[in-house]
């Protein structure tokens, strides 16, 4: 049998938070794995509860009871928590696939618990929740092609996926991984000066909002020349030019550089 055949995966999921939920539900959505062959464990058993209420999964009672089904775990815990969690999982280990979403988390901490473990780190984002995530991938060295194609796929049920080395992960944290939230304050901020001259909140969060929406979209149809993108909203001597003008002489440029460098530094400290 090919363990990663997406007929045959059973896929075990400890920790049933916000992401996890999203990544469970865009495979549900697309019928990506079999819902009876999902077993999901959390502390919290509300939280797994509702999930298996909703799609059908299998509910974990313990670490133990869900490694014994599966061939696949996805660890989705709070990073805070990993070592308690690996403590239990490596007695009960059985040479399974482990999948992880933790941000800071690095391979070598997994196998300080479990040394020859399999392991996969994925950072998703949160527009996983409405199937536009940015989710990237990476593997320890005793992963092969099939299992890195199995969590690609897996991924790409909520949104776009890239593969990646290790070395880049903490990058990717800053910039798509906390992303999210630079942007909604990007597009709070443009609403927030033009109700100050005179649109009301829903209109001028509506237009912010989907200008950022269409913008990206032309992006990707556009194959990412957004200089080319600028020039053509751009007309000489018009109102576009004295803002992109603006945006030049500001420190913009410097914040983001900052923005993003300092993100990453936190995401190596966590790890």
């Amino acid at each position: 049998m090919n363990a990663f055949s997406k007929d045959d995966v059973k896929l075990g999921v400890i920790g049933c938070g916000k992401m996890a939920s999203a990544i469970l539900g865009g495979v549900a959505k697309h019928k990506f794995l079999n819902p009876e062959d999902i077993y999901v464990y959390d502390i919290n058993m509300e939280a797994s509860g509702t999930l298996c209420r909703e799609y059908g999964f299998k509910e974990a009672f313990s670490i133990k009871d869900l490694t014994q089904n599966v061939d696949v775990i996805l660890l989705a815990v709070k990073p805070f928590i990993i070592s308690e969690v690996l403590s239990e999982l490596k007695e009960y280990y059985k040479n399974q696939l482990v999948l992880s979403i933790l941000a800071g988390v690095k391979i070598k901490k997994y196998q300080e618990f479990i040394e020859n473990a399999r392991i996969i780190r994925i950072m998703p984002n949160t527009p996983a929740l409405v199937n536009e995530g940015a989710s990237a991938i990476c593997a320890n060295s005793n992963i092969n092609n099939d299992e890195l194609d199995f969590a690609f796929n897996l991924m790409s049920n909520c949104g776009k996926v890239i593969k990646t080395t290790e070395d880049k992960i903490d990058i990717i944290t800053a910039l798509s991984g906390s992303g999210p939230a630079f942007y909604f304050k990007i597009i709070e901020l443009m609403a927030q000066s033009a109700m100050k001259l005179g649109l009301d909140k829903n209109e001028a969060l509506l237009l912010s909002t989907q200008t950022a929406l269409g913008s990206a979209k032309m992006i990707f149809e556009n194959d990412f020349d957004i200089e080319q993108l600028i020039k053509n909203v751009t007309t000489p001597g018009g109102c576009t030019e004295v803002g992109n003008e603006l945006l030049a002489d500001s420190m913009i440029a410097d914040i983001f550089d900052k923005l993003v460098f300092e993100t990453m530094l936190k995401a190596k400290e966590l790890g």
